[in-house]
């Protein structure tokens, strides 16, 4: 049976209890037989909208917390990268590293990243065209010695791409379903629910969100067929000090994996 790929975790690490704590609510995913889970959340927040925004930890405590939490839960680790030096250290916890859809195209990053054992989720740029991404993943593939492309090739390769919305004017991202039938041709696609409600520096300073949109967003694209699913997430989003607005509740999210897995069953047979 074709394992549904998950990734969820708090958006950024606030603390090690707030860590584990969403760990703790998560570990029945990282249980059930019909999901390959990952557990995600970022040591540093390179990208955010103002400079006196919360980033995280940093890289060596940030790595020393997601390594326990890696050891405490039995999790597999997924994490961002934003510099090339950072590829090498992190893939010893880690074990998918993700490109933030702001540096998708950063040949550096990808390169350095695929030099690495771990697996590569690159998320598509909001300013890109869906069918060049391919180009991203080209270029892990080229540096892991791959010189063929295409579904089966990327998934063997471990890389994958994140659709996470595009630019619709200031301040909104649209998702066109077309997109995930449009990437899949060339890797496994997982669809970043929560960043494709978020609505980029409309609070001020700060990306806004709307979360009602998620969990629909998450069911239609179930029903086109995707890989994975990526959800950001939170036992008290109001609370979260990065990208609450777009985050879903960790129980809100057991009733919305379930349906997925019901939806991708009937798509897989479709």
């Amino acid at each position: 049976m074709k394992k549904m790929i998950l990734i969820a975790g708090p958006c950024v690490i606030e603390s090690k209890e707030l860590v584990f704590k969403v760990a703790n609510e998560l570990k029945e995913f990282n249980e059930d037989e019909r999901i390959d889970f990952y557990f995600k959340s970022s040591f540093d927040k390179a990208n955010r909208t103002s400079i006196d925004s919360f980033r995280g930890p940093g890289l060596e405590k940030g790595l020393e917390i997601l390594e326990a939490v890696k050891k405490e839960f039995s999790m597999k680790i997924l994490t961002d990268i934003h510099e090339s030096y950072q590829a090498d250290p992190v893939a010893k916890v880690a074990d998918v590293l993700q490109i933030p859809a702001f540096l998708c195209r950063q040949t550096d990053l990808l390169v350095a990243a695929a030099k690495t054992k771990a697996k590569v989720n690159i998320k598509k740029g909001q300013f890109l065209n869906p069918a060049d991404i391919k180009y991203s993943v080209k270029k892990v593939l080229q540096t892991r010695g791959e010189e063929k492309e295409g579904f089966e090739v990327a998934q063997k390769n471990g890389v994958f791409v994140a659709e996470r919305g595009s630019s619709f004017g200031y301040g909104n991202l649209v998702v066109d379903m077309r997109s995930l039938l449009i990437m899949r041709e060339f890797a496994p696609v997982i669809f970043d629910a929560t960043h494709s409600v978020q609505m980029p520096g409309a609070m001020g300073g700060k990306s806004g969100g709307k979360s009602e949109f998620i969990e629909p967003l998450a069911r239609a694209a179930a029903a086109v067929g995707v890989d994975g699913f990526f959800f950001e997430t939170h036992t008290n989003p109001c609370e979260a000090l990065c990208d609450g607005a777009n985050m879903l509740n960790t129980s809100k999210l057991k009733n919305c994996v379930e349906t997925l897995l019901k939806l991708s069953e009937i798509s897989n047979k479709g």
